[in-house]
C-alpha cells in the first residue's frame, strides 16, 4: 500500500507539471521566465507568464514528484514513512476538494489513505524505522 501511495503522489505530481506546461501551453512562455520578466513582478496583476510560471514549475507539482518519490525510497528499505506525511497531504487535499468543488485532488486523498493503512499494517506487523547509528561519526 505505501508503495501505492508513492506512485500516486509521484504521478500526480509530474502528470500536473506536465500538463500544465504541454496542454495548458504553460511552456509556451519559458523564454520571458528566463528572460527575467518576471522579476520584481507586481503578483496581484499576474501577467501571462508568471500565471503560466505559478501554474507549472512553480507549483505544488515538482514537490509531490519529490515527495512520492522519496515514499518509495524509504518503502524500498523498508523504512515506513511517518504517519504525519499522510495526515497533512489528506487535509490538503479535503481543503483543495472544499475551496475548488470537484476536482483531481481525490488521487491524492486516496494517496494518503493508503499510506496510513500501510503503516498502521507495517506497526502490527513490527515494522519500524531502524534505530540510528550512534557510534559512528558523521
Amino acid at each position: 500500500m505505501i508503495k501505492w501511495a508513492g506512485w500516486l503522489i509521484a504521478i500526480f505530481g509530474a502528470a500536473h507539471t506536465l500538463l500544465a506546461l504541454t496542454v495548458e501551453e504553460a511552456g509556451s512562455h519559458a523564454g520571458d521566465w528566463f528572460s527575467g520578466e518576471l522579476w520584481g513582478e507586481d503578483l496581484a496583476a499576474m501577467s501571462e507568464a508568471s500565471s503560466a510560471f505559478w501554474l507549472s514549475w512553480n507549483s505544488f507539482g515538482p514537490p509531490l514528484v519529490i515527495l512520492g518519490l522519496m515514499v518509495l525510497w524509504l518503502d524500498r528499505r523498508g523504512i515506513v514513512p511517518p504517519p504525519f506525511i499522510a495526515w497533512v497531504l489528506g487535509v490538503w487535499a479535503v481543503g483543495d476538494t472544499v475551496i475548488l468543488g470537484l476536482s483531481p485532488s481525490p488521487v491524492i486523498l486516496l494517496a494518503s489513505v493508503l499510506l496510513l493503512v500501510g503503516s498502521r499494517r507495517a506497526a502490527r506487523v513490527g515494522v519500524t524505522a531502524p534505530a540510528a547509528d550512534t557510534t559512528r561519526a558523521p
